[in-house]
């Protein structure tokens, strides 16, 4: 919200020494000194903003500051309104992990992905267990089979880490 009175210079502020001037309705004035634009804008009890400063010479609008200033931040609170955050929610399972046990965090994921978020699916690895990887990566391989249908795998076998990203399909 304090972006755009840090950026745009009003009236007084506007350093050029010539302006191409527009209108409140969108007219060009032509090009004048700031003072005789600046005339012309309190004559109409408006304010001089100044748009594009990098112009030879800079463009300077006639306008109702404050309520340029309003415009501007309703449209930002909009588009933050419209974003969607993208969550990742995280789930780690076991080689060594009992079958219902499982299934409980099985269905944990099928919750998030039915709620739209990514699910990251960690495989933990204590001690002796990291000499048998391969059976770790069978189940994170079982579970990637089972949600296939309902979402995207993308599967990352590293070194030390091994996990499964499950983002859902649209």
């Amino acid at each position: 919200m304090s972006i755009i009175s840090d950026k745009v210079r009003i009236n007084e502020k506007i350093r050029g020494r010539e302006l191409r001037i527009i209108s409140e309705t969108g007219e060009q004035l032509g090009i004048m000194s700031a003072m005789e634009a600046l005339e012309v804008a309190v004559q109409k009890e408006l304010d001089l903003v100044e748009i594009s400063p990098n112009a030879t010479p800079p463009v300077c609008k006639i306008m109702d500051y404050g309520k340029y200033k309003y415009e501007q931040t309703r449209k930002a609170k909009d588009a933050k309104k419209n974003q969607k955050q993208v969550i990742v929610k995280e789930v780690k399972f076991r080689a060594r992990i009992d079958q219902h046990d499982m299934d409980t965090k099985i269905a944990q994921v099928k919750k998030f992905l039915e709620k739209d978020n990514k699910v990251k699916i960690t495989l933990v690895q204590y001690g002796r267990e990291r000499m048998y990887a391969d059976q770790g990566i069978g189940m994170l391989d079982q579970i990637s089979d089972r949600f296939v249908e309902i979402a995207d795998v993308d599967k990352k076998y590293n070194d030390k880490q091994k996990y499964l990203i499950l983002s859902p399909k649209k």
